[in-house]
């Protein structure tokens, strides 16, 4: 056999499984480890290959980490009355921050890995398979035996307005800087990563200090007010925060009574090292910061079916338009996106659009059926 064509079969085993090992690919192609090294090295210098985790230029991945749960929604009939039964209708999904921005990036296209965690259950294997039957990566994800994978249930009003949500999600606690450690060649590869603030605060600083080491960019996602204590001092390394105003009063030990202060919030935010900020606001649209400048933006109107997931559709879509135009990263135009997909989720039942495709987003405001 040639060297070309060794070199070509070992190129294509990696394009099938970028983050297949040295040793792997010696066994599989009947070469030494230091010839799978050469070969290697050779594909670096044509720039076929990124270095590190065998990236291919055309296939670098947004790398989403956090939350991947089982949602139930349980929605009443009629006017909730509190400490008593109420009547309700009930629907089981796939959901979880970290899951649910995956899976519309994945729907928009996009080359997606998850990493999360899981437990030893039937839950957290439907959660897997439909990952991957989506073209979702999920070989990264952590398994845990002795623990359920995380659920989260939300009760509506009969408007769809959320009244309380319960959330059991003890697991992503296990989610240590050691499991970031152990992936840091699929993160380094990254086009994008973006967490949750599900992930302990060590994690979270542990993503911020590699994407400053590999100059990758990071976004982060806040998922309550009281984990926002998740979110570490130093904030260098954080290319965009997304949170809501709540949230964001909580990152400063302030109330924020108007949107002069949420303005001087963001400010002083950025003082501690994230690059810029997203406060969503509901129907009021959102504040982004773009360096020191400051753009309101509304919100589309929409007749609301189900507030689930809105808020993860607006941060999927920000992160596809930053990896779309990464050369300009145009964050005006990313908002505007956010809030257009943001606003059809709100018009569905189902906490992820199903009427997403490739070209929903190509311009800034896509045509997309509510059917």
């Amino acid at each position: 056999m040639t060297e070309p064509s060794k070199k070509q079969q070992l190129y294509e085993a990696i394009r099938a499984n970028p983050f297949i090992s040295q040793q792997e690919l010696a066994n599989q192609l009947g070469l030494s480890r230091s010839a799978v090294a050469g070969y290697i090295a050779g594909l670096i210098r044509e720039r076929k290959l990124l270095g590190r985790a065998y990236v291919l230029p055309d296939h670098r991945p947004v790398v989403c980490v956090g939350a991947a749960n089982l949602d139930r929604k349980l929605r009443s009939t009629d006017t909730i009355a509190l400490r008593t039964s109420n009547p309700a209708s009930q629907s089981e999904s796939f959901g979880g921050v970290a899951r649910n921005i995956a899976e519309n990036l994945a729907r928009l296209g996009t080359t997606v890995a998850l990493l999360t965690a899981i437990g030893a259950d039937s839950s957290g294997a439907a959660l897997l398979d439909h990952a991957d039957s989506l073209g979702i990566d999920v070989r990264g994800a952590l398994r845990l035996d002795g623990c359920c994978s995380g659920t989260y249930t939300a009760v509506l009003d009969r408007d769809g307005e959320m009244v309380v949500a319960l959330a059991d999600m003890a697991l992503y606690d296990r989610m240590e800087p050691a499991f970031v450690d152990a992936r840091q060649a699929q993160l380094a590869g990254a086009a994008l990563v973006v967490a949750d603030l599900n992930l302990p605060r060590d994690t979270v600083a542990a993503l911020a200090h590699q994407a400053r080491h590999n100059a990758t960019p990071l976004v982060l996602v806040a998922v309550s007010e009281p984990k926002m204590a998740r979110l570490p001092d130093d904030l260098s390394g954080v290319r965009l925060l997304i949170l809501n105003a709540g949230e964001l009063a909580a990152r400063v030990g302030r109330p924020l009574v108007d949107d002069a202060a949420l303005a001087e919030a963001i400010r002083a935010v950025q003082a501690q090292g994230a690059q810029d900020l997203i406060v969503t606001r509901g129907a009021r649209g959102v504040l982004v910061s773009v360096g020191a400048a400051i753009v309101d933006l509304p919100a589309p109107p929409v007749d609301v079916v189900d507030v689930t997931g809105a808020g993860d559709a607006f941060a999927a879509a920000v992160c596809w338009s930053l990896v779309q135009d990464a050369g300009t990263e145009d964050l005006v135009l990313a908002c505007r996106r956010g809030l257009h997909l943001s606003a059809l989720t709100l018009g569905v039942p189902e906490t992820v659009h199903p009427g997403l495709g490739p070209d929903s987003l190509a311009t800034e405001s896509p045509p997309l059926s509510q059917d």
